[in-house]
């Protein structure tokens, strides 16, 4: 059967996969079950996968004529959020979707039993709400002998409408930085004898926002976490721990950002005389656009959704560690594909919700840009 009308047909059993991943939601390196759901599936479609002692991804492949490599990936970890007044894991950035499609795609390929011309391979990721799985995959040789690699996501309503897709989400490059300033105790009625590590938090945040990026890089930088002062009330703090969030368009105007930032820190360090120790921490970096898979994507969605469902790019403030791939390899041609789903409220939002319509669309473009993919020519 073609795998476009496969995937028409086995609807109702993709919704339940989907329901399925969504109830076992697992954080960051725990994706255990979520990982014996999916290889379970693989293993019964007769698809080979590969496993790992040290974590949970897995890495399937459906054999091809040539040695060279057309990719899919999907990530699998749920966020840890307040949900009805609880803390736990939750999927409300859309990795269960993601999983599903993937999933639903290498399914949908094999049952056809088409011979696709380049071999094609399943990448399911743990951690990416970490910035750390893709990281984790590349160690392990996911991205070996890959020519194209595409991924997906689930865009808000506000970025990419229901029914349509962009061939290309733009994301930023995003990083934590976590540091600990390290003052002077001294008697509050003796504020000269001490150095107080708030007020030289409260330095650097003035530092922070007078940070001028050079014209046309667009970044910004923020403390969004500060706990001092366990002491009594009257006693100068020694000690300030601090979270700053960093966010940059671009590669080249993260490493700016990371320059003027450092200034800043400085700066402060040399008039408070305070020490501050710092490091980035999460970090992941911005899309590289290859053209030559985004115009793959557009000639999948098209010809799913019509030209006219076409949504030219997505630009996303948010960051995606999907992007160390190519970070990682530039030689490989990838893209991560955005697709509109009635998303709302928004990404991370603990209510999440969005038209379960959107992943037999979504699965279908995905199955069509790797056939697209497979029969290119490596250049």
């Amino acid at each position: 059967m073609n795998p476009i009308i496969y995937i028409e047909q086995n609807r109702e059993k993709l919704f339940k996969t989907y329901l399925d991943l969504h109830g076992l939601a697992e954080p960051s390196w725990q994706e255990k079950l979520t990982s014996q759901y999916i290889h379970q599936a693989l293993k019964d479609a007769g698809i080979s996968v590969q496993t790992f002692t040290h974590h949970y991804g897995l890495i399937a492949e459906i054999p091809g004529k040539e040695k060279e490599i057309v990719a899919l990936r999907a990530d699998m970890d749920a966020l840890i959020q307040e949900l009805d007044g609880a803390i736990k894991p939750n999927h409300s950035c859309g990795h269960d979707a993601h999983s599903t499609m993937v999933l639903y795609t290498a399914l949908a390929i094999a049952q056809s039993g088409l011979i696709p011309k380049k071999t094609l391979r399943f990448i399911f990721q743990p951690a990416e709400e970490k910035g750390e799985g893709a990281l984790q995959m590349l160690k392990d040789q996911a991205l070996e002998d890959v020519q194209y690699l595409f991924g997906i996501h689930v865009r808000p309503s506000f970025e990419v409408p229901f029914k349509k897709a962009s061939p290309v989400i733009i994301h930023s490059s995003a990083g934590t930085v976590k540091g600990t300033i390290k003052g002077v105790q001294a008697h509050a009625a003796r504020p000269r004898d001490g150095i107080n590590a708030i007020e030289a938090a409260a330095l650097l945040v003035q530092k922070l926002k007078q940070i001028q990026m050079p014209k046309g890089e667009t970044g910004s930088i923020k403390m969004t976490q500060l706990q001092s002062g366990n002491n009594a009330t009257n006693v100068i703090p020694e000690t300030a721990v601090f979270a700053l969030d960093a966010r940059a368009q671009t590669n080249d105007a993260m490493n700016m950002l990371k320059k003027l930032a450092t200034s800043a820190i400085n700066e402060v360090k040399a008039e408070t005389g305070a020490e501050i120790s710092w490091a980035m921490d999460e970090y992941v970096p911005a899309a590289i656009v290859n053209e030559s898979a985004k115009s793959l994507a557009e000639e999948a969605i098209t010809s799913i959704l019509g030209s006219d469902n076409l949504i030219p790019a997505c630009i996303s403030p948010g960051g995606e560690d999907f992007h160390f791939y190519t970070l990682d390899n530039p030689g490989i041609k990838a893209t991560m594909i955005g697709l509109g789903c009635g998303l709302s409220p928004g990404l991370h939002h603990p209510q999440m919700k969005f038209n379960p319509e959107a992943l037999i669309y979504g699965t279908q473009i995905l199955t069509k840009a790797i056939f697209l993919a497979s029969e290119q020519e490596r250049l």
